[in-house]
């Protein structure tokens, strides 16, 4: 009796154990061994000429951080408005993109947009007048944020910190590979691209796969349109690597990430 009672138990315990391969893909990242999240900054032609059709032709998703004050985004409103129905994030990179322009190589800056020169409570309003732009062409409340030239603080004072029931999380510019353990939600690591190959990108991407991290790529120009670009084949190289291998790689917009972070790191 004893023995027949033991060869039932080791019985349910293998078929109850997962296989080594599905060990390593379960986690945060949707049963998947890593995520890769593509944004896209500063809301320019190219995001809506080059980049949502590169996207929705392997059907991936992305996140646009866009200017308010854009004119793009005001001239082409209802194909920003198309993009979000049909799955990409339209993240918020502040209504007027204030930058630092105290800190070294920062003569792009002008006088109106000089972050050093706000208040914190400007900082603050102008973020929340941009959630309100893309509410109303988008229609959804939970999103995330990005730094404008990645800039964090007004006199020594981290202004997102008034923003943090505003947003999912805010995605910064320091390059790096985290667990979902390790990412900050209030400054998520990302990997500004500028003049990269499709192997390098895929490089990227591989290493993610192995370390079981979440990747985010900083895109500005795709094809032109930015002094910060990369060429249009690289980054279908890249696109067509993700979806050859979306079994293994989760790509989603970065609210959708940055929630199964958020909740993971809440377990």
């Amino acid at each position: 009796m004893n023995r027949l009672v033991l060869f039932s138990l080791t019985a349910t315990l293998l078929l109850s154990a997962k296989p080594a391969s599905q060990a390593q893909t379960t986690g945060p990242w949707n049963n998947k061994s890593c995520a890769v999240v593509l944004t896209y900054d500063d809301a320019i032609d190219v995001d809506l000429d080059n980049v949502v059709p590169a996207l929705d032709s392997v059907k991936l998703r992305g996140t646009f951080y866009l200017i308010g004050s854009s004119p793009v985004v005001a001239r082409r409103l209802p194909e920003w408005r198309r993009a979000a129905q049909r799955g990409h994030e339209l993240g918020n990179h502040a209504l007027m993109h204030p930058c630092d322009g105290s800190l070294p190589g920062r003569g792009f800056v002008t006088p109106d947009n000089d972050l050093s020169k706000y208040t914190v409570t400007r900082a603050v309003s102008e973020v929340r007048a941009n959630n309100t732009l893309l509410n109303a062409i988008d229609g959804k409340t939970a999103r995330t944020f990005a730094y404008p030239c990645g800039d964090r603080q007004i006199g020594g004072v981290y202004f997102y910190e008034q923003l943090r029931n505003d947003f999912v999380a805010a995605r910064g510019v320091t390059g790096g590979l985290q667990t979902a353990a390790q990412v900050d939600l209030t400054n998520i690591n990302s990997y500004m691209i500028n003049g990269q190959t499709g192997a390098q990108l895929i490089d990227l991407v591989k290493k993610a796969q192995q370390s079981g991290t979440v990747l985010v790529f900083l895109f500005h120009g795709v094809g032109g349109g930015h002094s910060l670009n990369v060429d249009l084949k690289a980054h279908r190289q890249l696109l067509r690597y993700l979806k050859a291998h979306e079994q293994d790689i989760w790509v989603a917009p970065m609210v959708d990430v940055a929630a199964k972070i958020r909740a993971t790191q809440q377990r």
